[in-house]
């Protein structure tokens, strides 16, 4: 019985993440405010009955009651963040919210069924960041001067970088974390504000080369740390920034062929690299020589099909590191490949919205930062997927909000909740706007009834004179 429910609530699951789906763009052609808050209110409750039936299967299959107790923490969790964001930030976006809320839920549900212990962690890093990131919006209110640290950024990120590739242990090939932390996650906000108090004045010739030297350093220090999944997201962020500060095409084809020439010059030299691409190749050839994940996260992904295996019903767990740089595919293993791509169509709306955010955004500072974090968060989901379907070489980085990772979710929630404030900004300068023109409107009203008046004086004086 416990089979056939299982097997039965894979497509109720799948149901529920198309309707999601459909209905983040299908809000984007709604224009009256009342049904468009109608449409997100059925989002969220989409999203809690995905959860309630996604851990009730996990629980009929593992009989551990730890299950539940992890279902109603998630499930307070994000009644906590839906309710206080729409009573302290009334013009928050509840579409970026319900993303964020969809999105872990997806991470919270494959780890409690892969790995309860790390479900935990990762839930309890979640809760603490989201009690931080809450004062976020309001900070990027007021604190005016972010603009003028640019140099603070610069050092901050550089000094960090350094100490990883100095002090930090190989781990898979590559230098990451330092005290369980890892510095790269992090430098991703940093790294973005340097550029938009960089350029967001000017662009000319010479502030590009200031930007180039210092994102120079950050890819280099990446580099060399084999840090390659980290490296070529900075590298990104750096040439879009530039274009949309500078407007000039020819930063894009200078900045492709420099990192073209770049990647040559590192396939060389670096052993890592070289396997990184053998792989890529042919996993089943090198089978024997790190060709294991990428075989098995194949295998775990034709095995799924389109409608998934179901929870619990797979074996995701035999792909190495699966939580982490393989979790798209443990997802399409039990849950299927359409729920996979619904997954991708969620994680590009994100996208898009945020990009939506910064073309409306007026002050040009803070257009670039939301410009820069969207393609920062868009790469990376890139990157992952692509690396775990064999779409491009593995670049061992993790899928935003979805896999298991401190250092990722909390970078992410952070950027997440500077988009927020950014997104309440805009509604301010929206507001300051509509106030500037209707003040504009009463003087001008005020002007002419003057002038009005005026001429019936001037010409009443000269018959008192006469």
């Amino acid at each position: 019985m416990v089979n056939v429910i299982a097997e039965l609530s894979k497509y109720l699951i799948l149901t529920l993440m198309l309707l999601y789906t459909f209905q983040f763009f299908h809000i984007l052609t709604i224009e009256n405010i009342e049904d468009q808050k109608m449409v997100m209110l059925s989002q969220m409750m989409l999203t809690f009955f995905m959860d309630s039936v996604a851990f009730a299967v996990i629980y009929l299959k593992t009989r551990e009651f730890e299950v539940i107790i992890f279902y109603m923490e998630v499930l307070l969790l994000f009644t906590v963040i839906q309710v206080l964001y729409r009573l302290v930030y009334k013009e928050a976006s509840i579409l970026l919210i319900n993303n964020m809320c969809m999105l872990l839920s997806v991470g919270f549900i494959m780890l409690a069924r892969l790995d309860m212990d790390k479900a935990q962690r990762q839930l309890m890093i979640v809760a603490a960041v989201s009690a931080v990131s809450f004062v976020v919006p309001f900070l990027i209110r007021k604190m005016k001067f972010l603009r003028k640290l640019t140099w603070v950024y610069a050092g901050v990120g550089v000094v960090l970088l350094a100490a990883v590739l100095v002090l930090a242990r190989t781990t898979y090939g590559a230098k990451l974390s330092l005290m369980g932390v890892q510095p790269s996650e992090a430098i991703k906000l940093t790294f973005v504000f340097f550029l938009a108090a960089l350029m967001w004045k000017n662009a000319d010739f010479k502030t590009i080369v200031k930007a180039t030297i210092v994102a120079g350093l950050h890819v280099g220090i990446l580099v060399l740390s084999t840090d390659l999944g980290s490296a070529v997201i900075f590298f990104v962020t750096y040439v879009v920034m530039v274009y949309v500060a500078s407007k000039k095409l020819r930063y894009v084809f200078l900045g492709v062929a420099g990192g073209s020439v770049a990647a040559v010059i590192a396939y060389h030299l670096f052993y890592h690299v070289q396997q990184r691409v053998l792989i890529w190749q042919d996993p089943i050839l090198s089978y024997d020589e790190g060709g294991y994940q990428i075989a098995q996260s194949l295998f775990g992904i034709g095995t799924g099909g389109w409608f998934g295996m179901g929870l619990c019903q797979g074996n995701p767990e035999v792909i190495p590191v699966v939580t982490n740089d393989f979790i798209f595919a443990a997802i399409c293993e039990e849950l299927g490949g359409i729920f996979g791509v619904c997954l991708i169509l969620v994680c590009m709306s994100f996208f898009l919205l945020i990009v939506n955010i910064a073309l409306q955004i007026k002050n040009p500072f803070y257009k670039l930062i939301a410009l820069g974090l969207g393609t920062e968060y868009a790469f990376q989901v890139f990157l992952t997927i692509g690396g775990g379907t064999k779409f491009i070489p593995l670049t061992g980085v993790t899928l935003p909000l979805v896999s298991y990772g401190g250092s990722s979710v909390m970078s992410t929630l952070l950027m997440l909740a500077v988009i927020q404030g950014l997104y309440i900004l805009r509604e301010d300068e929206d507001e300051e706007i509509e106030r500037y023109r209707q003040e504009a409107a009463k003087k001008a009203g005020q002007g002419a009834e003057r002038n009005r008046k005026v001429p019936k004086k001037e010409t009443a004086r000269p018959k008192q004179r006469v």
